[in-house]
């Protein structure tokens, strides 16, 4: 079972870790450019591109770690599981609380008619950070997934 699921969690996690990667290298600095009306315009469109497959991605990631690390023979790979499967948790966990709620909601706004206070209530300034945290947390699954994979050879 190690030898099948071990390559999948990498490739989920390595997909997920990408898509956060890209978002930083790239969708990020085009949206923190943009003026109001596009932003809005730019991320309602950006936020449904990535599901069902970053979902899948980071809980597949995070189960298959919970098993790798629950039920695996080399003690270096379980610990490195153990890690991948709190930095995936911690990345769902960013996700379901930060930024996929501004998601939702700029989806509903107009970018034709923003509000009046949108200044006030443009949420760039806190999703910006979280993405990168949550970036950086799934990279860091990554880097742990692939050291216990090595652990397994």
């Amino acid at each position: 079972m190690t030898a099948l699921l071990a390559p999948l969690v990498v490739l989920l996690n390595g997909l997920a870790a990408g898509v956060l990667l890209g978002t930083q290298l790239g969708g990020w600095p085009l949206l923190a450019a943009l003026p109001p009306d596009r932003y809005v315009h730019a991320h309602a469109f950006f936020a449904t591109r990535y599901d069902p497959a970053m979902p899948i991605c980071l809980l597949g990631t995070l189960l298959g770690d919970v098993v790798l690390a629950a039920a695996g023979a080399q003690p270096a790979a379980r610990l490195l599981c153990l890690a991948a499967a709190v930095l995936a948790a911690t990345t769902i966990t960013i996700s379901l609380t930060k930024n996929v709620p501004v998601n939702r909601w700029i989806r509903t706004i107009d970018p034709e008619n923003l509000p009046e206070n949108f200044s006030e209530l443009d949420p760039r300034g806190s999703w910006g950070p979280w993405n990168r945290r949550r970036s950086v947390l799934s990279i860091l699954a990554f880097v742990a997934n692939c050291g216990a994979l090595v652990a397994l050879l």
